[in-house]
């Protein structure tokens, strides 16, 4: 029997280890290459690896919970084809997977899988689909609102290979909307007398742990402005239609805010900077930090060399760190070496708010809902579209009056933005 040795994938260059969160197929599952297979979890962040070849997992060896080193073998995996026999006799090696690349010209594989960047898996509602099921759903034409009506027989009511082609043979033979209307099999939450204990995951321990650290660390004081949004409110409506048929993603008020974000920044460097004992390391380059909001926590990937991209540059790098994010693509390395984050709680409607400083970093901004309100403008009462920025700033190296002039810039830049301009 041809077997090989799936190991824990090395994703990041300082991660020396992972946690198996869960394993999302059992020994004796057949599995294509490039499905998940597994949920790991890092100091930095959690991700859903694929199998590095299709075959059959004949052994699981790192069960849920453990804690294994970058590189040492998790799960032994027959190649596709291969009869299923008696693992290999103690002291006897399985083939490393490099072996495999002969054995499949073209295909190589490598020994420690990695995301797929193009075949991208997608997340809606509480199920996650795997590259192998988005692509045959985009093969025959079927929607992220018909999949979801799909009954999955996963781990979760997730939705298989099997699972996809039942769906699609049954759609030959049975009238359309018929097979559409399967409901999803319900998720059922159990509870115990009047108090439900739920355990934290990882991610959540580790945001605490980060968080009480950060208000431990520094000095945090608060800071807000209010901003007039019409010149990039008009500037949205100007371009949403072509925007939207060009890039595939609709522009929002973001990438205007880390532009002026970034171009304040330049203006005021110790806000770029971050505190190593004694002294002050001024970043010359900026790397800003998105918060994305997860179904069971928070994540800050990064835009690295933010000052290097335009506005459209910017839209596109957020659309695209906000969806890894949220369909666990992202490496351990996107989530590092940040200079300066943006917590946009206003996607959710909140008003105003003020976030906890990122460590290391100095400071960070707060982005609240944009809404209509009536103001004053040349002695006159006018209805605007105004946002509420609020900074937190690490008073160890930021005062009052840098972080307010700082602030103030920001405003200056989003309400000066050109009303006419095409994006």
């Amino acid at each position: 029997m041809k077997t090989i040795e799936m190991v824990m994938p090395k994703l990041g260059e300082s991660i020396t280890e992972g946690t198996i969160l869960k394993w999302l197929k059992k020994e004796g599952d057949t599995v294509e290459k490039d499905e998940l297979i597994l949920e790991i979890s890092t100091d930095k962040v959690d991700s859903e690896i694929p199998t590095p070849i299709p075959g059959t997992i004949v052994k699981i060896l790192a069960k849920e919970g453990d804690v294994v080193e970058v590189g040492k073998p998790i799960a032994i995996i027959a190649a596709e084809g291969e009869a299923i026999g008696e693992l290999p006799a103690e002291g006897e090696q399985p083939a490393p997977t490099q072996e495999v690349t002969t054995a499949a010209p073209g295909n190589a594989v490598a020994a420690t899988p990695e995301i797929p960047e193009k075949k991208e898996s997608r997340k809606s509602g509480k199920r996650f689909y795997s590259p192998v099921v988005m692509n045959i759903a985009s093969e025959h034409g079927i929607g992220m609102d018909e999949l979801e009506r799909i009954d999955g027989s996963g781990v979760n009511g997730r939705v298989t290979k099997k699972d996809i082609l039942k769906y699609i043979e049954q759609k030959k033979v049975q009238p359309a909307a018929s097979v559409a209307t399967q409901p999803v099999s319900p998720q059922t939450v159990m509870s115990s007398g009047p108090v439900e204990e739920i355990p934290m995951d990882n991610m959540r321990k580790r945001i605490a742990e980060h968080m009480i650290q950060s208000k431990l660390t520094s000095a945090h004081v608060y800071l807000y402005t209010e901003t007039d949004m019409k010149n990039v409110e008009t500037i949205i409506a100007r371009n949403k239609t072509a925007f939207k048929q060009r890039e595939g993603f609709s522009l929002t008020y973001t990438p205007f805010i880390v532009e002026a974000t970034v171009r304040a920044l330049k203006e005021f460097p110790l806000l770029n900077a971050s505190i190593d004992g004694d002294r002050i390391l001024a970043k010359k380059y900026y790397n800003i930090g998105i918060a994305v909001a997860l179904e069971n926590g928070l994540i800050v990937p990064n835009i690295f060399q933010a000052d290097s991209k335009n506005l459209l540059g910017i839209a596109r790098a957020v659309y695209d760190v906000a969806t890894r994010a949220r369909t666990k693509r992202l490496s351990p390395d996107e989530i590092q070496n940040g200079t300066f984050s943006i917590s946009n709680f206003g996607v959710f409607g909140t008003t105003a708010g003020f976030p906890i400083i990122n460590q290391p970093q100095v400071a960070i901004l707060g982005v609240g809902a944009v809404k209509k309100r009536p103001v004053v403008i040349n002695d006159a009462i006018a209805i605007r579209p105004i946002m509420y920025l609020s900074l937190t700033i690490d008073h160890r190296l930021i005062d009052g009056a840098m972080g307010s002039q700082f602030l103030e810039k920001i405003r200056e830049y989003l309400e000066n933005y050109d009303p006419e301009m095409t994006v």
